[in-house]
């Protein structure tokens, strides 16, 4: 039987920047390694063009990536590490050996340099979840986050 990679899901609202970002990070940072998807509890339909922006200039291209709702996910899954970025009471209940809630800012109306603080805080936190699903880490000892 083949060896079952991890599976992470990043979801924020309107999955067109936080969620997109993340995602892109995990599968560029990754190698195949983990399975990423991203969705939306209230999707925007389109990718932020500033989100597809900032993270060209960390050499990732977003351009193929499109804004997805929660029945757009693939079905059966059971996800290794479920991802809520600032959703609030839109946040998913799905079924997850963890769940991780990044508490971060909607960055569509910010400056630049703060769209750009919570791009890279964004990157940070991805690597540390590509770590712990590496690590083969779930339950509550994922759930502390440095």
């Amino acid at each position: 039987m083949p060896e079952q990679i991890p599976h992470v899901l990043f979801v924020c609202v309107e999955n067109s920047c936080r969620s997109q970002m993340a995602e892109g990070f995990a599968r560029a940072r990754s190698g195949g390694r983990v399975a990423t998807y991203s969705a939306g509890s209230r999707p925007s339909g389109q990718v932020n063009p500033r989100a597809i922006a900032f993270m060209r200039e960390r050499g990732i291209d977003l351009t193929q990536q499109t804004s997805k709702g929660l029945a757009d996910l693939p079905t059966g899954v059971r996800w290794d590490f479920l991802v809520t970025m600032g959703c609030g009471d839109a946040c998913p209940h799905l079924p997850a050996k963890s769940r991780l809630d990044w508490d971060l800012p909607d960055p569509k109306t910010l400056p630049d340099d703060e769209f750009r603080r919570v791009r890279d805080r964004i990157e940070s936190l991805v690597g540390d979840v590509l770590e712990l699903a590496s690590s083969g880490a779930t339950g509550p000892a994922a759930m502390k986050q440095p």
